[in-house]
């Protein structure tokens, strides 16, 4: 009898073990299975690569202006149309509303937020003239020199502006907050995208953008690569 008692805790603790650690792999392979949150900074610097495909849109029209051709003016009203909605609404004013004040009131950074934010202003200044100059279907000699000026100048800030933000204050941000409100933050972020686009909000605007660099010819990557 205490030979059978023995088989059998033997046998259960075996089939204990294996069934730990059957759930335990379950458990693993859905956590793995499962969409991370996006942290506040990582969701920004998503929105940056989308700038940063229109400001190339941008460069390309000022290229063409430049060069004689004549411009897609639809193609860039839609280009200003989305800097309009997707940045200067949205993204600009999430780093307006949620990132400055915290810098502010911390003490940190308070001259590089006051240039950021008077950049803001001046892009919007810029984006107005752009969404009127590009409203007909055609400009006048004036008015094509005043898009190239218009988007050069949009064009010169916007770069360094960007590249300041993501290598100083979103790095800094992070520090800057306690864990708790980091998370809580990235699901607020991720709320209010859904609530002004929808769902696939950041998707959908990527596709806009691709539609638009198709139209203009520019939407192959490989294009770029020197020969």
């Amino acid at each position: 009898m205490a030979s059978h008692r023995r088989q059998f805790l033997a046998q259960s603790l075996k089939a204990g073990i294996i069934t730990v650690t059957a759930g335990n792999l379950l458990t693993s392979c859905h956590s793995e299975g499962e969409e991370k949150e996006v942290s506040p900074p990582e969701d920004l610097m998503q929105e940056h690569g989308l700038l940063n495909r229109i400001l190339l849109i941008y460069d390309h029209t000022r290229q063409q202006i430049v060069s004689g051709q004549t411009p897609n003016l639809p193609a860039l009203n839609a280009s200003a149309g989305i800097i309009r909605s997707f940045v200067e609404d949205y993204h600009e004013k999430q780093e307006e509303d949620y990132l400055f004040p915290r810098f502010r009131k911390a003490g940190q950074f308070t001259d590089l937020v006051d240039i950021l934010l008077h950049q803001h202003n001046a892009g919007r200044r810029i984006t107005d003239q752009l969404l009127q100059l590009t409203k007909s279907p055609s400009v006048n000699a004036a008015e094509s020199q005043q898009l190239v000026s218009l988007l050069s100048v949009f064009n010169i800030m916007y770069r360094p502006h960007e590249s300041r933000e993501g290598t100083v204050l979103f790095p800094a941000f992070r520090k800057l907050v306690s864990r708790h409100e980091y998370d809580s933050l990235g699901e607020e972020f991720e709320d209010n995208e859904r609530k002004h686009f929808g769902q696939d909000g950041f998707e959908t605007m990527v596709s806009r953008v691709a539609d638009i660099e198709k139209q203009l010819g520019i939407y192959d990557l490989n294009q770029f690569t020197p020969v």
